[in-house]
């Protein structure tokens, strides 16, 4: 059993290298990866959206989008402090 660290929420990796066939409960993978994929599957408008306030707030695309899945609401000026912490929580190159 694989360790479960803070802010897991203990599904299974949606990278796995591995053929379905061969890893986990296949239905349970095959949840996971069509909820991945339906949560990111977004109109053009509200991809452009996102991006032109990502942009605004200094973020990625990527970054502003999982806020959103994650709290569920976009960000605003007055959210700075959280836009910090999703800058500083970015890896180092």
């Amino acid at each position: 059993m694989r360790q479960i660290d803070v802010g897991d929420n203990g599904g299974p990796s949606l990278d796995d290298e591995l053929p379905d066939w061969q890893t986990g409960d296949l239905y349970i993978g095959y949840c996971w990866r069509r909820a991945h994929k339906a949560a990111w599957r977004v109109s053009r408008d509200i991809a452009l959206y996102r991006l032109e306030r990502a942009e605004k707030f200094g973020l990625t695309y990527e970054e502003y989008t999982l806020e959103i899945l994650e709290r569920g609401r976009n960000l605003q000026p007055e959210d700075q402090e959280r836009i910090d912490a999703i800058k500083r929580a970015r890896p180092l190159d």
